[in-house]
């Protein structure tokens, strides 16, 4: 059997796909999976054994699917849903079936705060479009494959070593991230080091965050690729998170997590998945919350309640508990 699972993006997204192709290979004898992705998001599953071959789109669908007719496929898992994965299933002509995105449900949330959300994560509504072959839900989580051996001791400065708190300071949307006195406050708080992770868009804020620090912040951001990035997320000693991408490569390594919320809600179903130490922080109560699917560059209402109201004590109470 060959099956091609499509998702185009993003790098959250993507993760959030490795329970299907782990039970795919797992369930389906000799099956064949390929990946259909974007060219620039490969990177995210390069080293997982469960893929077979990948296909990459980079500007021409056409072309892509000229490729994709010659494989004659099984099976088509649409994990993305959209119009670009609807034209790739018409043109291969193969069955398929599609996620359930439950875009209604978000819109009546988010226009009307009326609640008929499905309660399930996204990873869960993935592993559903396989039900027509017999695959079953495995229970377990996310998975993440290293592309290279890395050190921390080459990595971190000796003062943060061998134990220090990941602060994933991210967030593709402004309403998705703390302010960065909010950070720092929370930073003050915890026992030991710190290490700021998050990419290069995120340098800027996090040597000013540094500044506002009392104790040992490492600014991570920028200087490491994402693979070495998640390899520093691996080796925190706990994780304290916005809702972007290395939060769910902490929860592929069953990290222990508190993620913070903001505009959006973990409903929706992007909350860390299957892990056995997570806390989410949000305030509750918000008239205004929450106030888009995806995210804002601004907050609508000017104030940013959502974010500027977060207990710092309580954050870093939650990630300094042991069980």
């Amino acid at each position: 059997m060959k099956i091609l699972v499509i998702r185009f993006s993003s790098i959250g997204d993507i993760l959030m796909t490795t329970p299907v192709l782990r039970c795919l290979k797992s369930q389906l004898p000799d099956v064949e999976v390929h990946f259909l992705t974007k060219k620039k998001f490969h990177f995210v599953l390069q080293d997982n054994p469960h893929i077979d071959k990948f296909y990459l789109l980079e500007d021409s669908l056409g072309k892509v699917t000229d490729a994709l007719r010659k494989e004659k496929y099984d099976y088509i898992a649409d994990l993305h849903h959209n119009l670009r994965s609807l034209l790739v299933k018409i043109s291969l002509r193969r069955k398929s079936s599609a996620y359930y995105k439950a875009n209604i449900e978000k819109w009546l949330m988010v226009n009307f705060k009326i609640n008929r959300l499905p309660h399930t994560h996204t990873s869960e509504r993935f592993l559903k479009t396989l039900q027509p072959l017999g695959v079953q839900d495995d229970g377990k989580g996310l998975d993440y494959y290293f592309h290279g051996p890395y050190s921390l001791q080459e990595m971190l400065p000796a003062t943060h070593l061998p134990s220090y708190t990941g602060f994933i300071i991210g967030g593709s949307y402004f309403t998705r991230r703390m302010p960065n006195e909010k950070i720092a406050a929370i930073i003050d708080r915890l026992n030991g080091p710190v290490v700021l992770l998050g990419g290069p868009e995120d340098r800027e804020r996090g040597q000013a965050i540094g500044q506002l620090t009392k104790g040992s912040t490492f600014n991570a951001c920028g200087l490491f690729s994402f693979d070495q990035s998640a390899f520093l997320v691996k080796n925190a000693r706990h994780i304290i998170t916005h809702d972007t991408s290395l939060m769910h490569v902490a929860a592929a390594f069953d990290k222990k997590i508190v993620s913070v919320w903001g505009h959006n809600l973990p409903e929706f179903g992007n909350y860390p998945f299957r892990v056995s130490d997570s806390s989410i922080v949000g305030i509750t109560g918000l008239p205004c919350r929450p106030c888009s699917k995806n995210g804002t560059r601004t907050c609508p209402q000017k104030h940013f309640k959502c974010m500027r109201t977060i207990d710092a004590a309580y954050v870093a109470e939650l990630a300094e508990q042991t069980k």
